[in-house]
């Protein structure tokens, strides 16, 4: 989805911030073994840099960074507060359904996944949303660590300069 047809408002930075200081336990869905993938990068920082609790989610995998992995949301030994996504744009419905049903507070869709109508439903059903953000860049923003991956421009953006 562009720029101009985006209607739907995210969440200010000091409601990001609110988000991130009320959470204490993230569920990346879509979590990778691959250190290539944006979900394994994102996975290692919040695991050594971040007072989180984190859990993997994907059917596919049993072990990530040695922490077990689990087929659902609905497998996990606990609610997660904070669902951080990394699925395909045609997948969020379904993530949106699975987060809902274990009672989730956060739904959190990574840089690049944007699907307006799941974040109107998951606001309706009393859900903070954040899309097209990053919750490593922005724990880092807030807590001074963006210099931990090259971040340091000051401008957090996912788009490429025009020129």
């Amino acid at each position: 989805m562009s720029e101009a047809t985006r209607t739907w408002q995210g969440p200010s930075a000091p409601e990001r911030l609110r988000i991130l200081r009320s959470t204490r336990s993230i569920a990346i869905v879509g979590a990778s073994s691959n250190p290539a993938r944006a979900s394994y990068f994102v996975a290692t920082y919040l695991l050594s840099s971040s007072p989180y609790d984190v859990y993997f989610v994907n059917p596919r995998a049993t072990e990530i960074l040695g922490h077990p992995v689990y087929p659902s949301l609905a497998d996990l030994p606990v609610v997660p507060d904070l669902v951080d996504v990394f699925r395909r744009h045609e997948d969020l419905p379904t993530v949106l359904d699975e987060t809902l049903a274990v009672g989730a507070r956060t739904l959190w869709l990574q840089l690049g996944s944007w699907h307006e109508d799941v974040a109107h439903k998951a606001e309706a059903a009393g859900l903070n949303v954040v899309m097209d953000r990053c919750v490593k860049i922005e724990h880092a923003r807030f807590h001074g660590g963006l210099h931990l991956a090259g971040f340091d421009t000051g401008v957090i953006s996912s788009r490429r300069a025009e020129r």
